[in-house]
């Protein structure tokens, strides 16, 4: 059996006085989706966080690739993780320099791939816009293009389509199936949204309180959930 991409064991995250995370063990497969679901405040923001190397844990280690990832994470570990937040912070630039930005860091070709990410996120109407003028929804598919430029190993999404209507969500969620496909891109995705989640993750992951309550296959997660806070989750229900 190969070795997990991300290997999380004993983890323990606290806040001051508060713990916010509390995770005994976490394997994260390379290729697969997994999708990370819960109510606000379980701890979904702050496991992001780690897999993308921005903190360490308060207790426990993180291996990536086998590796003991240190502190603070070295830069070629870094490149490989990449995140597109909720809120995504863009540059006093104009769409298109967004989306080129991270490849001019790179030293790599930028006309041609910004010019297919444009359009494959139908930004093409947009993409002289500066990106202070933007609407939420519209700075999500900025954001999301411009990570998807940098061709990460990993990519980390936090809520990928809260602000955005049903056709453009449809056509975000088909860039990140399409994304799988053609470079087998591990996923995590965070989501308040039960039909997102099913449609997108391979495994779920349901915090609660901080706590890993459920990890099963997508399939049996909906169909049969064992912890009743998950199986509240599935139908629906605000969880308490």
């Amino acid at each position: 059996m190969s070795e997990p991409l991300f290997d999380l064991r004993a983890i323990e995250v606290a806040y001051g006085d508060r713990a916010v995370l509390s995770v005994d063990r976490l394997t994260i497969s390379e290729h697969e989706a997994l999708v990370i679901v819960g109510p606000n405040g379980a701890g979904k923001s702050t496991l992001l966080r780690l897999l993308n190397f921005l903190e360490p844990p308060d207790r426990g280690e993180i291996r990536f690739h086998g590796r003991l990832v240190p502190y603070p994470a070295p830069l070629d570990l870094r490149r490989g993780v990449t995140t597109v937040f909720q809120r995504p912070a863009l540059l006093n630039r104009s769409v298109f320099e967004n989306i080129a930005y991270g490849l001019r860091l790179r030293r790599r070709e930028t006309l041609l791939l910004t010019r297919k990410l444009v359009e494959r996120l139908a930004l093409h109407d947009l993409e002289r816009a500066p990106a202070a003028n933007l609407s939420g929804g519209e700075a999500q598919r900025v954001a999301l293009a411009r990570a998807l430029a940098l061709e990460p190993e990993v990519l980390l999404l936090d809520e990928p389509t809260a602000n955005l209507d049903p056709y453009n969500m449809g056509l975000v969620e088909g860039l990140i199936q399409e994304l799988r496909t053609e470079r087998r891109c591990t996923l995590i995705v965070v989501t308040h949204n039960v039909f997102q989640a099913r449609r997108l993750a391979d495994r779920v992951a349901m915090l609660h309180e901080g706590r890993l309550i459920e990890v099963a296959g997508a399939a049996e997660f909906f169909a049969s959930p064992r912890d009743p806070r998950a199986a509240a989750f599935v139908r629906g229900e605000l969880v308490a």
